[in-house]
């Protein structure tokens, strides 16, 4: 392994400082610096931590940072399309430079007096969302000029709203700016009326007779933030951000968040709040209805406990970002009780775990947010370390909420034999055209079951995993975009950049199989808007398999990855690898035309010692099934037949005498058949897949030469891990 697929090579910098005549250990990443308090030595050595810091997570931030930054930039690609069409209608109306009074504009009603301007809000905007490929917060997005990382963020004002008091906990954050803070709820379309600018205008009112652009809006919820170095990396690195809500339970660590508010000079965007995360979120939902734009949520362990509030303190089409550290709840099978108790399902035995693990997630995150008619889109679900991080679109939308059920599988795994498996889900999901030409869908029961107790392959028993997520685990095009910020951004302020090309490579490869098509600029050249995945749409080839456990089952040597994908590439299959498994390969390939594969290594390449394999293990089943004793046992399937329905001798004798002529062909007729070429398990030409022709071709399955990027990171140092838990304040 290289020295680049290490740990960064700028990793976070420490220094002494003298603060307020305290003297901290100061710790810049990115753009923040944050302050810890020496407090005495710990026993592996270093100081202390007065409040919880992981510099383990350094790749957790820079991912979250860049993520955000993608998903803000394409709502203000969506407003800015919403904002050229609006001017081109009224210029098209004759209503362009021209004064409007109150009686001019059918729907008047829709007219607001706004310190002296006129808003005009689109009827029906407050009652229901646009059904679009565009959701209602992109509503308070408009066109702005994208600021370098290293500028100041929001020009003079900010528009951010007040901490919340009460119930759920205390806030402590300074008085709201005397300009830029807006008392109450925002307007109907997320915007601040009354906030104004530099230049002189009140963004998001009419200027002679058309519309203005207004100053984006974003605000974010750090909902259990620690030190606060998520919510300050946030506001100085993400152009769009306008205020962030940095909530603790712990009343040291939101005295911590002011503090490193005020050393990076940011107070007026940053609002520290003391109090569980449950329930400001609930209250946000209940009182204010002022939703959030991100929710970001990194606990210690689980996320679950949040989620219900979280699904609902998002804005419609806002970001729900998820970690989850519980590794060894959602990805092992060492307590199924206890992953079906956080997660609604039970996990996998083996390599597929990780992957697995990110599918029960995100049905979670689903069935969540189903119950409140919102409906989920990965963007992006990533198996990082020892922790899953996912970034989670939610809409409002009942009749794509319809789609779940349809979209949630259970597996049958064969973990003890070969390591085949198969998917059951557990609805059906038919699309049909109406006698307009259009297309509905039809939801049905799922016919069950789609397996055999025993495996088809080496006859070991199978185990359920699930249930889970079904569907896609990233949109392309969203991948696509945090990929085209990374040449414009600086090594040294994001340490981390090698590793995030490389797993967001791996990631965009495992949507070969997805029927949506890449991001595409249009052709003036502008960004084009993300387009939203089909709700009805499922993972076509979900989860991997490993060589190496192949060739343990067979008891042969590993072939290599070059010949291996060589030989799929010859049939006609695609190949890519998982983010989640170092030497994986996910495949449209059926088990069938694997097993053949590895059945033709055996015998081209590697034949297996005598005795390796004996009755009772799973290699010896499947290499009972070598395409030298297909004839075979297909005329004793037959002999079987005809012995169960044959009557009379004299027809039992014609039965056998015609079999046994058809054996002494059998020779020539294999050595035909091994001529033909094929393609699949009955191949697009009807090739069975003992008739497969397998050509074990490096120089087709070699991958083509280009820009090196680091895929699988090895643990860059000792003690790589969560870290321990920290203490909340008696």
């Amino acid at each position: 392994m290289s020295p680049s697929n290490r740990a960064s090579k700028n990793p976070p910098v420490t220094d002494e400082v003298v603060y307020n005549d305290k003297t901290y250990e100061r710790v810049r990443e990115g753009l923040a610096d944050t302050l810890n308090l020496r407090s005495g030595h710990s026993t592996k050595g270093g100081s202390k931590q007065s409040v919880f810091y992981n510099p383990i997570q350094q790749f957790n931030r820079d991912l979250s940072v860049l993520a955000i930054r993608a998903f803000a930039e394409d709502l203000a690609v969506i407003r800015r399309g919403r904002h050229e069409r609006r001017v081109e209608k009224l210029g098209r109306d004759g209503k362009k430079g021209t004064k409007r009074k109150r009686g001019d504009v059918p729907g008047h009603e829709n007219l607001h007096h706004v310190n002296g301007n006129k808003r005009l809000e689109r009827p029906g905007t407050s009652e229901r969302a646009e059904q679009s490929n565009t959701s209602p917060l992109a509503e308070s997005v408009e066109q702005t000029q994208v600021q370098d990382c290293s500028s100041p963020i929001i020009s003079s004002t900010t528009v951010a709203n007040p901490p919340l008091a009460g119930d759920w906990g205390t806030a402590t954050s300074d008085p709201p700016h005397p300009n830029g803070h807006i008392e109450g709820r925002q307007s109907a379309d997320g915007i601040a009326p009354n906030t104004q600018h530099e230049d002189g205008h009140n963004h998001g009112v009419e200027q002679n007779g058309s519309p203005t652009i207004r100053t984006p809006q974003i605000r974010i919820l750090d909902a259990l933030s620690a030190t606060g170095l998520r919510a300050l990396r946030y506001v100085k690195e993400i152009p769009y951000v306008t205020s962030v809500t940095a909530n603790d339970i712990s009343s040291s660590a939101t005295a911590s968040i002011k503090l490193n508010a005020e050393y990076n000079g940011i107070t007026d965007k940053i609002q520290p709040t003391t109090g569980d995360a449950k329930s400001l979120m609930y209250h946000t939902v209940a009182h204010t209805k002022d939703l959030f734009s991100v929710i970001d949520l990194d606990p210690y362990g689980t996320a679950v406990p949040f989620l219900d509030a979280a699904v609902q303190a998002v804005h419609d089409g806002g970001l729900l970002c998820v970690t989850c550290t519980d590794a060894g709840v959602f990805a092992s099978v060492g307590f199924p009780e206890k992953t079906f108790s956080q997660y609604g399902g039970v996990s996998w035995k083996g390599t597929q775990g990780h992957e697995a693990g990110l599918r029960l997630i995100l049905n979670a995150v689903a069935t969540s947010a189903a119950r409140y008619g919102l409906a989920v889109e990965p963007l992006l679900s990533l198996n990082i370390d020892f922790y899953a991080r996912l970034f989670v679109r939610i809409r409002r939308s009942p009749a794509d909420v319809k789609f779940l059920a349809s979209k949630t599988m259970v597996v049958y795994n064969c973990d003890h034999g070969c390591g085949s498996f198969s998917a059951q889900y557990l609805a059906q999901c038919r699309d049909r055209e109406d006698k307009n030409g259009g297309k509905f869908y039809m939801h049905s029961l799922a016919q069950g079951p789609s397996a055999t107790p025993f495996c088809d392959h080496c006859g070991f028993k199978t185990h359920l995993a699930g249930p889970m997520w079904g569907g896609p685990l990233h949109n392309p095009q969203f991948i696509t975009k945090v990929l085209a910020i990374l040449p414009s951004l600086d090594n040294k302020v994001y340490a981390t950049i090698q590793r995030i090309e490389g797993m967001l490579t791996l990631a965009l490869n495992e949507t070969l199989f997805q029927e949506s098509q890449q991001l595409s600029p249009s052709e003036s050249g502008e960004a084009t808007p993300m387009t939203p995945l089909d709700p009805a749409l499922r993972d076509p080839h979900p989860f991997f398999f490993n060589p190496s456990i192949l060739a343990r089952t067979l008891h042969c040597s590993v072939p290599s990855d070059a010949a291996l994908r060589g030989a799929l590439l010859g049939l006609g299959y695609r190949t890519t690898r998982s983010h989640t498994e170092p030497g994986s390969i996910r495949t449209d390939a059926p088990w069938d035309v694997i097993w053949e594969i590895m059945r033709e290594w055996v015998r081209q390449k590697h034949p297996i010692k005598a005795g390796a394999l004996k009755k009772g293990m799973a290699g010896f089943e499947i290499m009972r099934k070598d395409r030298s004793n297909r004839q075979l046992e297909d005329k004793k399937q037959e002999l079987r037949k005809i012995l169960a329905e044959t009557k009379t001798v004299q027809s039992l004798q014609a039965a056998i005498d015609a079999a046994l002529f058809c054996l002494s062909k059998s020779g020539t007729e294999v050595e035909g058949n091994k001529e033909q070429d094929g393609a699949s398990q009955e191949g697009s030409n009807g090739t069975q897949c003992h008739e497969l022709k397998v050509n074990f071709d490096e120089r087709l399955g070699k991958e083509a030469a280009g820009k090196k990027i680091v895929r699988y990171q090895m643990n860059p140092r000792p003690d790589w891990g969560p870290m321990s838990k920290a203490k909340v304040d008696p």
